[in-house]
């Protein structure tokens, strides 16, 4: 057994010395090393790219997780917003609705004054007198009725002297 040595320690026959070869197999290892090293790196780099891309990507995508969070947190507080909007214009509407009747009856009345009070004079005066439809109290329709009346018999007197010359029941100055 110590006569069998292994193969790599025997001397060549080319005449290399045993240092020689072993520089040459370091110099191979090297060589094989380096190439693997570099390899390595260059798959190393491919990693980092893929990762930094990677990285990239899932930024992004929760960037736009994050606007979508925000735009349904504003629709919602908009939907509320409106829903209150919404409620406190149907209770404006609601006393709006209550209160129209209220204010065209005074729209309505307003209008009838404004029109009597564009009426001429001697119109309103005829139909104070002569009609029960304008609209004055009953003690001026009474009043103004009473006025027509005495300014009747006084102007039918008058009439009456101008006409005969006398006044009725005096006696013949002539």
């Amino acid at each position: 057994m110590a006569a069998a040595r292994p193969r790599d320690l025997q001397p060549s026959s080319n005449a290399e010395s045993p240092a020689a070869v072993s520089t040459v197999k370091l110099e191979a290892a090297l060589k094989k090393v380096s190439a693997q090293a570099a390899q390595y790196e260059h798959q190393m780099k491919d990693v980092e790219s893929q990762l930094a891309e990677s990285l990239s990507n899932f930024r992004a995508i929760d960037s736009l997780l994050q606007k979508r969070f925000l735009v349904s947190g504003n629709a919602q507080r908009a939907d509320h917003a409106l829903g209150k909007q919404l409620d406190s214009s149907m209770v404006s509407l609601k006393r709006l609705a209550d209160e129209l009747p209220t204010i065209q009856a005074q729209a309505q009345s307003l209008l009838t004054d404004l029109t009597w009070l564009n009426t001429e004079f001697y119109e309103r005066w005829r139909m104070i007198i002569f009609t029960s439809s304008s609209p004055v109290s009953w003690r001026w329709k009474v009043l103004m009725r009473l006025v027509f009346a005495i300014s009747f018999v006084m102007f039918t007197w008058l009439t009456w002297i101008t006409a005969w010359g006398r006044l009725p029941g005096s006696s013949l100055m002539s």
